[in-house]
């Protein structure tokens, strides 16, 4: 029963509100509505006329002219003329002094060379090993053969095991003056030398080994 009731209160309800939506939208669609009034149109001008420019100019006048003298010209210095040579030119006739060319002995004649030791002629920078995590050094051992080539290259003892491979190779670019004995080359062993590698941080500064 209460359902009921509640059912035609509702159908009531919707009924009135529907009425009054319905009223309204008739009220508005008969309501006039006013036009707005128009505008009026403004104009521009693109390409205005362009007025010339009177250049002034100003005259001047010269209300006198200064004269202006002349200064002297500066004294000349009289400078004294040289003399001819009086004594005539002498002349020589006939044909040059023959002179005679001194014969040398070949038999006695010798060149003599010192004797002197091994001499770096080439000694191009060792390359730093790209594992290499500070500085170092090798001490080679090495002989010399009559071209001045290296040979029997050998790292007595290295700081760290990365130079050492470095060390050989670059000895053996190296080029020498050969050991001269008696005028001759010849081969020179046990020559000694060390091999420093300097390794640079990003601030350009020497890792220590």
């Amino acid at each position: 029963m209460k359902s009921l009731v509640r059912w035609i209160i509702g159908i009531v309800v919707a009924s009135a509100i529907t009425f009054c939506l319905f009223v309204l939208m008739h009220t508005l669609i008969n309501s006039k509505f006013k036009l707005e009034e128009k505008k009026e149109k403004l104009s521009f001008e693109i390409n205005t006329k362009i007025e010339d420019v009177k250049i002034v100019t100003r005259e001047t006048k010269i209300v006198s002219v200064r004269q202006v003298v002349t200064p002297p010209a500066p004294p000349t210095i009289a400078h004294q003329a040289a003399t001819q040579p009086s004594v005539a030119i002498v002349s020589l006739e006939g044909a040059l002094p023959v002179f005679k060319v001194p014969e040398l002995d070949r038999s006695s004649f010798e060149i003599k060379v010192s004797d002197r030791d091994a001499q770096p002629l080439v000694r191009i920078p060792p390359q730093m090993p790209q594992k290499a995590e500070k500085s170092g050094h090798c001490n080679m051992r090495f002989d010399v053969s009559p071209e001045g080539a290296p040979f029997n290259i050998n790292a007595v003892m290295c700081t760290s095991s990365v130079f050492k491979r470095a060390s050989v190779r670059n000895v053996g670019r190296w080029k020498y003056n050969p050991k001269i004995i008696d005028g001759r080359a010849v081969s020179m062993h046990g020559v000694e030398t060390t091999i420093r590698f300097k390794l640079m941080d990003e601030r350009n500064r020497i890792i220590p080994e």
